[in-house]
């Protein structure tokens, strides 16, 4: 459905405008959807009018069992607040030093060993199951500081995770039914309206107690070990402002649905990506090489004893760009929507009425010939990097062109957090395995507000040898000092 909204958007100019109702004196209301990529049509509903187009009432009754006036289901004064206090914690350095936290001990004590596993016994792995668990366990973690552990040997069944997935499976099946009769459903319990209330009575119970135990942990402001409680949901309790449970509740699901599948599915399709893309896969192992080089020294054994550091993830600029030119193929929310308060038109003339939706198409707008170039269906890392002092630098383009973690005043508070996590397990992965897609394995979009794959990333893993490489980078490393070209 992306490439069929993306042909229709390149043969109109990057707008156009559909009905999917046509019943008399709604048509041009309810009924009307305004489709969109230009640039300046994004700049102007995601920033310039932002009040102007919020996720309406629409977007709210779907998620609002789940999520309820959550950050990533809310509007005007209720959002600008969760807003401001997310924002406040989301710049503190603690913050990323507890993700990093998190997402090593999770890579090296159950990840890699999975990994590990299904080398040694020569079977295939679905790599974005895998995936999903490990940024599920990593988000869990921090953001209520407990982690479920569906990310381990045998791949555990968890009950929260699993409540937590069929109540957003239901979630997403209302934007697809009409409201009346989702609504209809959930009044007589049918089908997956009754799978959301269960659920949702797991997730509630789950999440309450373990508000309940960090309430009495703050207490005394430690824990046991006699270390402070550096999660989002303890800097919630702490604050100034007396949170209610069930806001607390609904602030932590907020973060997990914001923080989980994104990542996740980026990965999926970076690793994908790379398989296809060997020249790519080199570049990125090269200059992992060379930070390790200058980290932990010649000896290549040493390079895998712990995952990489904050400061050697941030020396991989080419690592960053691959990771960054996936999501503009293959954005993780490949759609969003708004609801018009007030009748406007757009910078490109396209007239929209009160009333009516606008739809973003993330997916399109990195598609885009006369935004993107000719070779703009390319996998092509180099368009994010520019040389600079003997060096690379990158580069941050326009995010009302690259809109994968949105633009305006909703832009992702998690942008960074995102990269360290991606940049992390790729890097971890790469150092020790070279993966193949199993012959005959599909790989094909689900249809989701998530740009899922339909049937998983089936892979094998393959013992990675750095020896050559590690030795044409020492070589050329020390033809520069030496002031030889090679």
């Amino acid at each position: 459905m992306h490439d069929w909204i993306s042909d229709n958007l390149r043969a109109c100019s990057g707008t156009y405008q559909t009905c999917i109702c046509a019943i008399p004196f709604l048509a041009k209301k309810q009924g009307l959807v305004t489709v969109t990529c230009d640039p300046r049509n994004l700049e102007h509903i995601l920033k310039n009018r932002f009040d102007n187009y919020p996720k309406g009432p629409t977007w709210q009754a779907v998620f609002h069992d789940l999520l309820g006036q959550g950050i990533f289901n809310s509007d005007g004064d209720t959002w600008l607040f969760q807003r401001k206090t997310a924002a406040l914690e989301f710049t503190t350095r603690t913050l990323r030093q507890a993700m990093a936290r998190w997402v090593n001990r999770a890579i090296k004590l159950r990840f890699l060993p999975i990994l590990e596993t299904a080398r040694l016994e020569s079977e295939p792995i679905d790599l974005q199951d895998l995936l999903l668990r490990l940024t599920f366990d990593n988000i869990c973690g921090l953001t209520f500081g407990k982690d479920p552990r569906t990310c381990a040997p045998g791949l555990p069944v968890n009950t929260f995770a699993v409540a937590f997935d069929r109540a957003t499976e239901a979630s997403l099946q209302r934007f697809i039914l009409p409201e009346i009769l989702w609504k209809f459903k959930k009044r007589f319990s049918l089908g997956l309206e009754f799978s959301l209330s269960r659920s949702l009575v797991q997730v509630d119970n789950y999440l309450s107690e373990i508000i309940k135990t960090r309430k009495q942990d703050l207490m005394t402001q430690h824990n046991n070990d006699g270390t402070h409680h550096d999660d989002l949901l303890s800097r919630f309790i702490k604050k100034k402002e007396s949170y209610s449970d069930e806001i607390l509740q609904r602030v932590a699901l907020n973060f997990i649905l914001a923080g989980r599948d994104t990542s996740s599915v980026a990965l999926s399709w970076f690793f994908w990506l790379i398989t296809q893309h060997p020249t790519v896969e080199d570049k990125i192992l090269r200059e992992i090489c060379t930070v390790l080089i200058e980290t932990r020294g010649d000896d290549i054994a040493t390079w895998t004893d712990e995952p990489l550091s904050c400061e050697e993830l941030d020396r991989l600029v080419y690592l960053k760009a691959a990771l960054s030119e996936t999501l503009r193929l293959y954005p993780s929310v490949p759609e969003d929507s708004k609801r018009a308060v007030k009748d406007d038109v757009l910078p490109d003339g396209t007239f929209v009425p009160a009333g009516s939706s606008v739809t973003y198409s993330i997916y399109s707008a990195g598609r885009m010939r006369s935004t993107w170039g000719d070779d703009c269906l390319e996998f092509k890392p180099e368009r994010w990097i520019s040389e600079s002092d003997g060096g690379i630098r990158f580069i941050n383009h326009d995010p009302f062109k690259f809109v994968a973690f949105n633009a305006g005043p909703r832009i992702c508070l998690g942008k960074d957090l995102a990269y360290l996590q991606m940049k992390s397990i790729s890097a971890a992965v790469l150092l020790r395995h070279s993966l193949t897609v199993v012959t005959g394995h599909k790989v094909e979009q689900k249809m989701s507000l998530t740009l899922f794959m339909k049937y998983g990333l089936l892979v094998n893993v393959h013992k990675r040898d750095l020896t050559a490489i590690a030795a044409d980078v020492r070589e050329k490393s020390d033809g520069k000092v030496n002031g030889v070209i090679r």
